[in-house]
């Protein structure tokens, strides 16, 4: 069974990418995407987050719901807004924010090579989400939200994808958070055979994010045993190497009983200790920042402490186990409501303003966890902890998307 394979894509016209294309649709909520998509009758919000276009105390995954996706799909599909191309093509896609820029392929990947490993994942899924996911693919027939993966990067690989990127592009749009979008249609055969060869080489490849689709995919093939379209799922692969991912912090609600000093009593048993007159954003693995009362610090975990497994060895994991659980008590951080995570989007004085303001007593800025990390807790069939990783740019809904016949 080949890795992946070219698909015929849906996609909007020319001229229209604009007015469809939207953030994915797990990164708004309901009341983010209402006003995101106020006004704009084509934003793929009315498909990915349809609950929009109900009342405010509408269960989003109420069948009506997904059932005014399929319509809103086909609305879209009558009025011409969308196009399926005549042909299975490849899709090369270049994400720009700021000076970084990274190039990937858009394609179907194969669902048993996600079923025996060899698309290799990181993290646990909730039944729930994936529930969702399931009943979002069934009622339009196709994937519309694409799984972020990476493979180690080669190259022939990279050089060849830059390559088909010489020319002008297909699209090329701004999103309203100022990420641009380029896509280049690859419709030569043996361009196509010669990016199948390329990537059918590799050992495996990576889930980024996008755990939930990549579950549901798998889950929506088994239910089809006899079709053939549903055993490929859609993907943006790009080399390890390009792909983005800041820090991802963390801030808690009270010290557990401690008074601060007593705190930073308990912190020096594990870290080094050093004040900061400016605000930390750690450079290195095994430093973190930390603010507390009106002051930044720079902890240094004891090198001692570090363990040699490639989930121990997590900067998130060495937080949890040497000072968020011993500590503050936080033993599970998915359920326990004194903990919440703030992407390094947001940047540090969003950390400053929520212990400030009174929020929160404590917070934590992170070095960003590594593709490399990533990839060795995946080949060592583990998983990392909640909140470890954050992409930068997202993915657009809408861009293209995979019919499922």
């Amino acid at each position: 069974m080949p890795l992946i394979r070219p698909f015929a894509g849906l996609r909007p016209v020319a001229g229209h990418a604009e007015d469809v294309v939207a953030p994915p649709y797990d990164v708004l909520s309901t009341a983010e995407a209402r006003v995101r998509a106020a006004g704009r009758p084509w934003s793929f919000l009315h498909i990915s987050k349809p609950e929009i276009d109900f009342p405010e105390a509408t269960d989003p995954h109420a069948p009506e719901v997904y059932e005014r996706a399929a319509t809103n799909l086909q609305n879209m599909l009558q009025q011409g807004i969308l196009v399926r191309d005549s042909e299975p093509c490849y899709y090369i896609y270049r994400l720009v924010m700021g000076e970084h820029h990274q190039t990937g392929l858009v394609a179907a990947a194969s669902v048993a090579a996600y079923d025996s490993n060899r698309i290799r994942k990181h993290e646990f899924t909730r039944p729930d989400k994936e529930d969702d996911r399931v009943h979002q693919i069934e009622a339009l027939n196709a994937q519309t939200g694409p799984v972020l993966l990476a493979y180690e990067s080669r190259a022939d690989v990279d050089t060849l994808l830059e390559a088909l990127t010489d020319c002008e592009p297909d699209v090329d749009l701004r999103a309203d958070d100022g990420v641009g979008h380029c896509l280049w249609v690859i419709r030569d055969q043996a361009l196509i055979e010669q990016i199948s060869s390329a990537f059918d080489a590799m050992k495996t490849l990576y889930i980024a994010d996008g755990h939930h689709r990549s579950a549901a995919a798998s889950r929506v093939a088994a239910n089809r045993p006899g079709s053939e379209a549903a055993g490929w799922f859609l993907t943006v692969i790009f080399p390890h190497r390009q792909m983005q991912i800041l820090d991802y912090n963390r801030v808690v609600r009270d010290l557990a009983g401690y008074s601060a000093d007593s705190f930073l009593v308990r912190v020096r048993e594990r870290f080094q200790l050093m004040p900061s007159a400016v605000a930390v954003h750690p450079q290195g693995p095994g430093n973190f920042g930390m603010y507390l009362a009106g002051q930044w610090y720079r902890l240094l975990i004891h090198p001692e402490l570090i363990p040699s497994d490639p989930v121990g060895r997590l900067d998130v994991s060495l937080l949890a186990d040497h000072l968020l659980a011993p500590v503050l008590g936080i033993i599970d951080p998915r359920r326990d409501t004194r903990i919440d995570f703030v992407g390094g989007i947001r940047g540090l004085p969003e950390l400053e303003k929520r212990v400030d303001n009174g929020e929160m007593a404590v917070a934590f800025s992170m070095y960003a966890t590594r593709m490399e990390d990533l990839m060795a807790v995946a080949d060592a069939g583990e998983v990392m902890p909640p909140k470890s990783t954050w992409f930068e740019p997202k993915l657009a809904d809408g861009l293209v998307s995979l019919v499922l016949d």
